[in-house]
């Protein structure tokens, strides 16, 4: 049964007009009430905006309760255009596409439509550092939060991870924000300027949303560096060959600090033989043993490199730097240890949505692996992970509503591959074909919308599917 919330309910000192406008200032309409949409709100409404959120499914109550405790209008389960074609700006949630319906209309009619991100930039002057990537970004926003923290910044953590940068900008006055930003974000931001961006990697992922087009998707992640200064700094990974055939082409403001482990840099992070070097100028060097960094594998390491990048450009001293790097706790969802189960490691890499994540994952692995991949493919092409199949995969577990593509890829490269419909099912074909020393290893390279809520959900289940065997 459709359930909305009547805005009468929650303006009930406010005279409505028939379209729905209040008498306040200029009407914000946001589309979708998670993290991102909820804060955004809480952030317009303490602004002064005539503020009405609208979500297609149904609200959480956690989010319900903020917006009643503010006294921003609402409704769930369905968009009523009347209250929303009235807008004088609209922030949508980075899940809604371009191509709704609704988005068609609003842009047809010439509304500006913006992310949170956008929005809640305007209202700080905090120092932004940006990370973005098709892989690792998470990771190293995280690390980089950890090392800021570690040397007592006032830094925020938020974007893609964290809680919403808008409701952070509302209640709290840091002076740093770490953002993790998806090329959604980065779509709908026009103004907003990073002082800090990060660009990681570039490989195929939510090409479903980019008409399947690498270059548009290379484009949207080049928008972190949209108008930086030379007062600016950028943050790349030059043996990402995407990257580098993209700065052929596009002009950089910033000054360019790129990381390497295949060549020496004059500014930026390299490798020499096993020392991690960290170089921002020519007397100011930080190295490091690659042993000793908490996260281990080659894809950690260009982790590593950038975080410690954005650390020295900060002022971060040379041995906290070290000691974060090496004490790190890695992020649940990704590459996480379950439990030793009768000799079989059981790992949690639910946060791998794309191909090139699991490459990385399965890369890391020192056992024979049995791969649970499935979910809601994004444009896969499974040709990236034969040869790393074939190096150490044993069986393949499927978990996904339609395995076909999975089947087809895979068929006579892997003898045993096995369809399941939940976590439980996946996890006890999993143990039953894994041997001890063996790797259970869930990097799934899908969206997991089809089975599950969202990835989390995906990883929690897995896990308490393991735990119960």
């Amino acid at each position: 049964m459709e359930k909305v919330k009547n805005i009468n309910q929650t303006k009930s000192n406010q005279t409505l007009s028939p379209s729905g406008r209040a008498g306040e200032g200029p009407r914000i309409v946001i589309l979708g009430a998670g993290e991102s949409g909820t804060g955004a709100a809480v952030l317009a409404k303490q602004k002064g905006f005539d503020v009405f959120l609208s979500d297609k499914g149904k609200i959480k109550d956690k989010y319900k309760a903020v917006l009643s405790k503010h006294g921003i209008a609402w409704e769930e389960e369905k968009h009523s255009e009347e209250l929303i074609m009235n807008a004088d700006e609209v922030i949508k949630s980075p899940g809604v596409p371009d191509k709704a319906e609704l988005i068609v209309k609003l842009k047809k009619k010439g509304t500006p439509i913006i992310s949170e991100i956008e929005f809640a930039g305007r209202y700080t002057n905090a120092k932004m550092i940006c990370i973005t990537g098709s892989n690792g970004k998470t990771t190293t926003t995280m690390l980089t939060y950890h090392i800021l923290k570690k040397a007592g910044l006032n830094a925020g953590l938020a974007g893609n991870v964290g809680k919403s940068f808008a409701l952070q900008v509302a209640e709290n006055n840091f002076d740093y924000y770490v953002l993790e930003l998806s090329s959604f974000q980065l779509d709908d931001m026009y103004k907003f300027r990073a002082d800090i961006a990060v660009l990681l990697n570039i490989t195929p992922d939510h090409l479903d949303r980019y008409n399947y087009e690498l270059q548009k998707y290379a484009d949207s992640k080049f928008r972190v560096t949209q108008n930086q200064t030379a007062a600016d700094a950028f943050i790349y990974c030059i043996d990402d060959e995407v990257t580098a055939k993209e700065l052929s082409k596009k002009t950089i403001k910033a000054k360019k600090y790129p990381f390497s482990i295949k060549q020496k840099v004059e500014e930026g992070a390299y490798l020499d033989g096993t020392q991690l070097i960290i170089n921002i100028n020519q007397t100011n060097q930080t190295s490091m043993s690659i042993q000793e960094l908490a996260l281990q594998g080659k894809h950690n390491i260009y982790n590593s490199m950038a975080a410690g990048i954005v650390a020295r450009l900060t002022d971060v001293r040379k041995e906290i730097i070290r000691e974060s790097l090496s004490d790190f706790q890695n992020v649940e969802h990704r590459l996480e240890f379950v439990a030793k189960v009768n000799g079989i490691n059981f790992i949690n890499d639910s946060k791998a949505t794309n191909v090139n994540s699991t490459w990385y994952a399965l890369e890391s692995m020192q056992h024979p692996v049995v791969l649970i991949l499935g979910g809601i493919d994004k444009g896969n092409d499974y040709t990236m992970l034969m040869d790393m199949v074939k190096e150490k995969v044993k069986a393949i577990v499927c978990l996904g509503a339609d395995n076909k593509k999975i089947r087809k890829a895979f068929k006579g490269v892997v003898e045993n591959i096995v369809e399941t419909g939940s976590a439980k099912e996946a996890v006890a074909a999993s143990y039953k074909l894994a041997s001890k020393g063996e790797t259970v290893l869930l990097s799934p390279a899908c969206a997991s919308f089809d089975l599950f809520e969202n990835y989390e959900d995906r990883g929690h289940q897995f896990k308490a599917a393991v735990r119960s065997l």
